[in-house]
């Protein structure tokens, strides 16, 4: 027979207290939090999961909150065009009616007022902010897509096309300048040096002298005072004489100094990618790219011995910056002994030319930057969504050339025809000096609208009606492209709803406690721990002494 000491029934009384009142304080703290797994000790595999879920649950919130930061970048956008678009239609109208031979020359130049104002408005929706970031300046995002300045059309194409030119100095309406020359004939070609100059600040009603001289670079300078500016051509070229008593005269060179704007933002185009290189012989070799890169490529040369450009070449790139590469790449030898072409990820190409050496030495590296411009965000694990756009592909405007700003430094240069020129076209206007050829750049259009109508020129406002409808219909494909990334963005705000839901779902029955399940286990268990304390305390009251 057993025998229970009194020491036991204490301590096995303890025990069961203890016991019970460990399960009901559990009990309790998932009635107080309401959640079934508290700690890890709770359910091992549980917290796993779990832990699992609430990461997914925070990407998800992440992706959810890119895409409302999207859709307000998209919507911003959307409806600044929608207002360019409005604004265009109303600039139609008026080209329409001056652009008849019944409006007067007083109704013409009333028309003025209204289109100058309409341009402004147009700078003004290109250099729309969302959160303070412009929306069409690729990612420069920290200043104006567009800034005003002058520019110049002339109806002498040969002038364009044979000279550089560059103004200085501000005005508020239209130059109007003219050459004459009282020994040449009217329409008859005479240097420029050889002309005198007049110009009109007040649409050709009245025309002041200016004056001609070339300065210590041999560069031609035309002011005109009166104007608030002048025109740099690079050299002395010919012109056509005007009619020195008939101010209408068209035979002769007339130049309008009047608005556009230049792009200030950065661009994507394919042609701006540049090379540099580092380490041993690469003074000695030329590279270029071409293809595509959608970010900076870093490229490796990796034989262990230097190598002819027409050895097997072995090479390494990376698309991270170094952190990591894709090795065992090779060209195989072939006969071209002066340069090379390695092949990079997703059709990028690299060319390298002999520039004094045709051997790659180990370890030579080359870093290829392609022009990147987009701003784009992540809206799920395998998707990033574009909310800007490059503001030079939808407005036009004058735009500098990105090498010749590289050659400098990076500093933007003072803007001329030499290093800028106007988007989607060649030339610098789009009265003649393109041959008349409408063009759908925005802000070149409206500048010489706005010039024409300031100066009563009936066929110049014709020819702009032409670009205007082209201008439009590039408005319109622009929104075409932002509201197919606001559906995209509509799409998967649905979809990330859904995911949440369902993830939310999954982490409630792993996580969650069953409310009547738990009621009922605390109702027992408070029933047993009150009986574990009746039954302990009338064991721990028994005693030998009680029956002495």
């Amino acid at each position: 027979m057993l025998r229970v000491s009194t020491q036991m029934m204490y301590t096995q009384s303890t025990s069961y207290i203890n016991n019970k009142l460990a399960t009901l304080t559990d009990l309790n703290e998932q009635s107080s939090s309401q959640k079934r797994v508290n700690k890890p000790s709770d359910d091992a595999v549980g917290m796993a999961t779990i832990l699992n879920l609430r990461t997914t649950l925070k990407s998800y919130d992440q992706y959810a909150e890119n895409v409302a930061t999207a859709q307000g970048w998209l919507s911003s956008s959307d409806s600044t065009l929608t207002q360019v678009s409005t604004l265009l239609t109303r600039a139609k109208e008026l080209a329409q009616e001056a652009s008849t031979g019944t409006v007067s020359d007083e109704n013409r130049t009333q028309i003025s007022y209204e289109m100058r104002q309409i341009y402004e408005q147009l700078i003004a929706l290109a250099n729309t902010k969302y959160q303070n970031k412009s929306i069409y300046a690729g990612q420069a995002t920290d200043q104006n897509a567009f800034s005003e300045c002058l520019w110049m059309t002339s109806n002498d194409a040969s002038l364009s096309a044979s000279n550089s030119f560059r103004i200085e100095g501000n005005s508020a309406t239209t130059v109007l300048v003219q050459f004459v020359n009282s020994g040449a004939s009217t329409g008859s070609s005479a240097l420029m040096s050889a002309c005198d100059v007049r110009y009109s600040i007040d649409g050709g009603k009245t025309f002041l002298n200016g004056s001609l001289a070339s300065n210590a670079a041999g560069e031609m300078v035309v002011s005109m005072p009166e104007s608030g500016t002048s025109i740099t051509f690079a050299k002395d070229t010919m012109v056509k004489a005007n009619s020195m008593t008939d101010t209408n005269d068209t035979k002769g060179t007339w130049m309008w100094i009047r608005p556009s704007a230049i792009y200030n933002g950065d661009d994507a185009d394919p042609g701006a990618t540049t090379v540099s290189s580092t380490g041993l012989g690469t003074n000695f070799v030329s590279a270029s790219a071409r293809g595509s890169f959608s970010a900076n490529a870093l490229v490796r040369i990796d034989n262990p011995t230097a190598v002819a450009m027409d050895g097997d070449i072995q090479y390494s790139y990376s698309l991270d910056n170094g952190t990591t590469w894709v090795t065992g790449n090779t060209v195989a030898a072939d006969t071209t002994a002066s340069n090379a072409t390695l092949n990079i990820a997703n059709g990028g190409l690299l060319t390298l030319t002999s520039n004094g050496s045709n051997m790659l030495q180990p370890g030579a590296q080359f870093l290829i930057k392609p022009n990147t411009a987009n701003v784009s965000l992540q809206i799920s694990a395998s998707e990033t969504l574009r909310v800007n756009d490059v503001g030079k592909d939808i407005f036009g405007g004058i735009y500098q050339n990105p090498q010749k700003v590289l050659a400098n430094g990076g500093a933007r240069l003072t803007v001329s025809s030499s290093n800028a020129a106007a988007v989607f076209d060649s030339s610098s206007g789009t009265y003649t000096s393109n041959g008349g050829n409408p063009t759908k750049n925005l802000f070149e259009t409206m500048g010489n609208l706005v010039a024409f109508l300031e100066t009563n020129n009936q066929q110049g406002v014709s020819q702009a009606l032409e670009s205007l409808k082209l201008c439009q219909t590039q408005i319109t494909t622009s929104l075409a492209s932002v509201g197919g990334r606001e559906n995209r963005a509509a799409t998967t705000k649905t979809i990330l709803t859904n995911l949440t839901d369902s993830v939310t779902s999954q982490l409630s029955s792993v996580e969650d406690v069953d409310l009547t399940k738990l009621l009922t286990q605390l109702s027992q268990q408070e029933t047993a721990y009150q009986a574990v304390l009746k039954s302990s305390s009338m064991i721990m009251q028994m005693s030998l002494m009680n029956y002495l």
